[in-house]
């Protein structure tokens, strides 16, 4: 199983700047397609292990961490390399689509 993080303020930058890209889940626990596409992050985040770190954020949790990172619905999943933001996804998504999201920046 993937070592899945949990964003904190005090934890954010060391994760984002870990050296793989990363892949940000701006989630909450009241949010339905949220609670959808967990199970989906956690396989991609089991199949990519040592090519991709993968980390979770509870916007609900960390209200700053959202408004920093224009984070306006949820699920918003970011993806970033050396610290900066390459690419984002707004949404559920299927699990092929988040794969091919993915790969490029891998």
């Amino acid at each position: 199983m993937a070592d899945i993080k949990q964003i904190t303020p005090e934890n954010f930058d060391s994760i984002v700047n870990d050296g793989l890209p990363v892949l940000v889940d701006f989630w909450a626990p009241w949010c339905g397609p949220c609670q959808s596409l967990s199970p989906i992050v956690d396989e991609v985040a089991d199949e990519l292990a040592g090519k991709l770190a993968v980390a979770k954020c509870n916007v609900d949790d960390n209200q700053d961490l959202a408004m920093k990172y224009g984070v306006m619905s949820i699920p918003t999943l970011v993806v970033f390399k050396n610290g900066e933001e390459v690419d984002r996804s707004v949404g559920a998504l299927p699990k092929a689509r988040l794969q091919a999201l993915l790969e490029k920046h891998l």
